[in-house]
């Protein structure tokens, strides 16, 4: 291992000792390399620029209190996941309980009073009828019929609204995510509008990028986006919003950028970078395991028409998953070391006969 870094650093050295020379790093004649090469070629892409968003949950929200009571139970603390539909908190029910009972007996009283005013209407409208009553009281049987219907839906309007306040002793997740906060604890008595639990969902995330107003015409053009995670992968955008006004204090936009549903392990909160594609261009890439770095020197093994092997530095740009766009040290049709260990390997060799 230490006969291979020298050899390296005596490459890296008959290198900068070259400068702008025609000598080269091997003889003029060399035999046909061993290891694999790739040939470098230009490709239209799209021409990006980027910066730093933050992470935000499209789903959070702060369930307040619809009824009065105590709160009797959290089943969850901060950080808990919860599923769609659990229960979160839970109040003591005694009054609305009480209340529905008495809506309930409530409705069994309507309904007595409706059934005999439609039989005593039934009874006038005979005699009516029959001539033996005026039909001034068919009239007044009618209203009081009508009146106890009336009072009968009232009354069944009166238990539904009970069962309602029954319901709302008991808060349910609305979606499933992550418990943010706790804004009451058990025995606290709450009021109609308190909050009581923050959560947010994972499932659907947005970044939030502050665009300069000179980039925010191309990216009104193409609206499109990328998300570059800390792993290496790169989240397409489902959707790019630019607000319509900047900040009059920085003059830079709010952009927003929905992602899909994926596993895409952020977290609400968190920076992390966005690529908004600005126009096309034609880039050169080439894969990171053919890069050499050594220091603060990063270069390729390079083999031209003679088969002679010299490293060559390089200026990088951005990278897109496993292969990196090369800003300046390359040309389109350059044959480069696929395997950098093998494009050594050789030179050592090669530097062994030459020494033998």
């Amino acid at each position: 291992m230490t006969r291979l870094r020298l050899l390296s650093l005596a490459v890296f050295a008959a290198v900068a000792l070259s400068g702008c020379g025609d000598d080269p790093v091997v003889p003029v004649t060399a035999p046909p390399v061993a290891f694999e090469t790739l040939v470098v070629e230009a490709r239209d892409s799209a021409r990006e620029r980027r910066w730093d968003g933050v992470v935000e949950a499209v789903n959070q929200a702060t369930l307040s209190a619809q009824t009065a009571g105590r709160v009797l139970a959290l089943p969850f603390d901060v950080n808990d996941y919860v599923e769609a539909g659990q229960v979160v908190v839970r109040f003591t029910d005694v009054e609305q309980v009480s209340a529905q009972r008495r809506a309930s007996a409530g409705v069994s009283a309507a309904q007595a009073a409706a059934a005999e005013a439609e039989t005593d209407y039934k009874r006038t409208e005979e005699l009516v009828a029959k001539q033996l009553l005026a039909r001034a009281s068919l009239d007044q049987a009618r209203a009081r019929r009508d009146a106890a219907r009336a009072a009968l839906e009232a009354a069944r309007a009166g238990v539904s609204e009970a069962g309602e306040q029954v319901d709302y002793t008991v808060i349910r997740a609305p979606y499933s995510g992550i418990l943010t906060a706790r804004h009451v604890e058990v025995g606290e008595a709450v009021r109609p509008g308190q909050p009581l639990v923050s959560g947010l969902s994972l499932d659907r995330l947005r970044i939030n990028v502050e665009v300069p107003q000179s980039d925010i015409a191309a990216i009104r053009q193409h609206g499109a986006a990328a998300v570059l995670l800390p792993d290496g992968r790169r989240i397409d955008a489902e959707r790019v919003i630019v607000f319509p006004y900047a900040d009059p204090a920085t003059h830079s936009f709010k952009v927003r950028v929905e992602l899909p549903e994926a596993d895409t392990g952020l977290q609400p909160g968190m920076t992390v970078k966005t690529a908004f594609k600005t126009g096309e261009a034609r880039q050169l890439w080439v894969p990171r395991s053919a890069l050499v770095t050594r220091s603060e020197v990063t270069a390729v093994y390079v083999v031209d028409a003679r088969n002679r092997v010299a490293l060559r530095q390089v200026r990088l740009g951005h990278a897109d998953g496993d292969r990196v766009e090369v800003l300046a040290g390359l040309s389109a049709g350059d044959r480069i070391a696929s395997d950098p260990v093998a494009a050594l390997a050789h030179l050592a060799a090669a530097g062994v006969r030459d020494d033998g």
